[in-house]
């Protein structure tokens, strides 16, 4: 097994220490008598030197090496000041790579958010993901994904694993995945709520981590077929408690990032962004907005959903993420509540990136009482809906008022990094008209 990486060398090996190294290379460059190889491995990259003195097998090997090999070096840490690299003793290559791609799949100078790289780095995903500055984001991923269950498990929350298939859709049946399952018409889920409203009456503070599917299609820059969800509901709670809890998990989340992904961030090539320090973030009423955005030259008219051209109209108005409350109940599915000053509106607020990134996360006050579970199911068509049954059931064994939230990873991984694309943010993204490969 691997004992030693490039960078316990960097961080400490001492000089003329002799070490044994696991990896790939990244580099090669011939000069007379010399060979010098860049060798990287899961955690950095240091420079192998190979003088034509050496045994002769060895040698051979150097000289017949080509990038993207796996291979496997001796040798003596030389330092010159912070900079440290292998004179090598002993070099093997475990697996020649017979194949190139161009751009080299972990070079440095290539801008994998390039359009003009973004087909072939599609197509070649699983090649690709070697490539530093995407490591660096799916590190960045892993990274949000650590410290988010830091919050969560710090605040008393319990993870509950929700399943993948359901044979319920969160708004109608076209805008889901369908899957046939012996006869059973099935759908990947759109969100995991259901099942978190029935777990959040047995532990209080629930959240889960999981992916999501949209069957409606959807081309914008912040849209995949395939994304992942962070989502929580809470007991004996409403709309305000909701809202204060994701204006904590912000603040805890952006604070533990400035400490911890600053090398992640500049090996991105990016700022990480910061305004999620800057709670409580400003609010604007659905009314107010459409108002708004009318008075801007928007030809939006009330009753229709806000967006992605006019929540970025909006965020010029904001240095901040803001809150967009009290929606039509006519735009929101059937399991919120009504406002209890205007029935027409429902117990919701979608939190709106700043700098124009669009939506992050959608919050609401979930209905508790029967009676309007059963007027919104009427109004949405689902009432006697034998599929609904279930959730209609938690209902109706002492259902207390409850509050929920869920955020897009990729959306949040995006503006956090100010990068172009939700594509960027996922190990294989999944678009649509595009074929699902690799």
């Amino acid at each position: 097994m691997k004992v030693t990486y490039i960078q316990d060398v960097a961080n400490g090996v001492t000089n003329d220490s002799v070490v044994t190294l696991y990896g790939w290379c990244k580099k090669v460059r011939h000069h007379k008598n010399r060979i010098f190889i860049d060798v990287v491995d899961s955690t950095g990259v240091i420079q192998v030197v190979v003088e034509k003195n050496i045994a002769a097998q060895t040698w051979q090997e150097a000289m017949r090496v080509k990038v993207e090999s796996a291979v496997t070096v001796r040798g003596k840490v030389l330092t010159d000041g912070e900079r440290r690299e292998i004179k090598c003793q002993e070099f093997k290559i475990i697996s020649l790579a017979t194949r190139q791609q161009s751009p080299p799949l972990r070079s440095d100078l290539m801008d994998t958010f390039d359009e003009s790289h973004i087909a072939q780095i599609l197509d070649n995903r699983h090649l690709y993901i070697r490539n530093p500055k995407m490591m660096a984001v799916l590190q960045f991923r892993a990274l949000i994904k650590r410290i988010t269950r830091q919050w969560f498990e710090k605040n008393g929350f319990i993870e509950i694993d929700a399943p993948i298939l359901t044979p319920i859709p969160l708004y109608e049946d076209d805008t889901a995945v369908q899957v046939n399952i012996k006869g059973d018409n099935v759908f990947l889920t759109q969100c995991v709520g259901y099942y978190l409203e029935a777990a959040v009456h047995a532990f209080e503070k629930v959240y889960n981590m999981g992916p999501s599917f949209r069957g409606e299609e959807s081309r914008s820059k912040r849209h995949l077929m395939e994304y992942w969800h962070i989502k929580a509901e809470i007991a004996f709670a409403n709309r305000e408690d909701i809202i204060t809890l994701v204006e904590s998990i912000m603040l805890f989340l952006t604070q533990s990032l400035q400490s911890e992904a600053q090398e992640l961030v500049s090996a991105v090539g990016t700022n990480l962004c910061v305004d999620g320090l800057k709670i409580p973030f400003p609010r604007i009423s659905y009314d107010d907005a459409i108002i708004k955005l009318q008075k801007g030259g928007s030809s939006i008219q009330y009753g229709k959903s806000i967006g992605s051209q006019e929540e970025q109209m909006l965020s010029q108005n904001f240095a901040t993420p803001f809150w967009i409350t009290d929606p039509p109940r006519s735009t929101e599915p059937f399991p919120y509540v009504v406002h209890p000053e205007n029935s027409s509106l429902v117990m919701v607020a979608d939190l709106i990136a700043s700098n124009g990134y669009g939506e992050l996360l959608g919050t609401a006050e979930k209905i508790w009482q029967l009676d309007m579970l059963d007027e919104r199911m009427k109004e949405k068509g689902k009432f006697g809906d034998r599929r609904f049954d279930w959730v209609r059931e938690v209902h109706e064994y002492g259902c207390v008022p409850h509050a929920a939230f869920g955020m897009g990873l990729e959306r949040l991984i995006r503006w956090l990094l100010n990068i172009p694309h939700v594509r960027d943010t996922i190990p294989f993204p999944r678009i649509f008209r595009r074929k699902i490969t690799p």
